[in-house]
C-alpha cells in the first residue's frame, strides 16, 4: 500500500537569491483536497511565510493526533462503547537535537471525549483505549518522537 502527496510552488519574483521569495505552497491529495501550506512565521518571517497556512510542523502534530483519534474510535468501539465527540488540543515541542537541528521532540495529545449509551469507559478502561490506539497507530509507529496522552 502506498499513500501519495504532490506539493507545488511556483516562484514569484526576481529575488529568489537574495532569499526573498515566497515559501507558499500548496499540498495536493489524491481526494482532490488542496492544503494552503507555508513555513511557519516564527522560522521564516512574514511576507515570505503565511500564518494562514497550514506549516509542515502543524502538519506533523495533526498527523499524529487524527491518526491516534481514528484508531482510539476503533477500538472504542470494538469495547462496545459508544463516543459521541472527540476533541484534542494537541501540542508539539520543538527543540534541538545533539546536533543543533531542530525537531519535534515530543507531542502531548489531550482528548477529550463525550460519551452516551448504557455502559461509558471508567477513567481506567478510557485510558486503556488510548494506549491501545497509541500502540496501533501508524503515523506513532513511524516516528521516534515522543508521544503522550494526558
Amino acid at each position: 500500500m502506498s499513500h501519495q502527496a504532490t506539493i507545488r510552488w511556483a516562484r514569484q519574483g526576481p529575488d529568489f537569491l537574495e532569499r526573498r521569495y515566497s515559501r507558499k505552497h500548496t499540498w495536493h491529495f489524491d481526494g482532490g483536497a488542496v492544503i494552503p501550506a507555508s513555513p511557519s512565521p516564527s522560522i521564516v518571517p512574514a511576507p515570505w511565510s503565511d500564518a494562514a497556512c497550514v506549516d509542515p510542523e502543524e502538519a506533523f502534530i495533526a498527523s499524529v493526533a487524527s491518526c491516534h483519534m481514528l484508531w482510539f474510535l476503533h477500538v472504542a468501539v470494538d469495547a462496545g462503547f459508544i463516543a459521541d465527540r472527540y476533541e484534542d488540543a494537541a501540542i508539539g515541542v520543538m527543540t534541538k537535537n545533539e546536533d543543533g537541528v531542530p525537531w519535534i521532540s515530543h507531542i502531548t495529545l489531550h482528548p477529550q471525549v463525550t460519551w452516551s449509551g448504557e455502559v461509558k469507559p471508567t477513567p481506567d478502561q478510557e485510558a486503556h483505549l488510548h494506549h491501545e490506539a497509541h500502540r496501533r497507530c501508524f503515523i506513532a509507529a513511524s516516528i521516534k518522537t515522543r508521544v503522550e496522552i494526558e
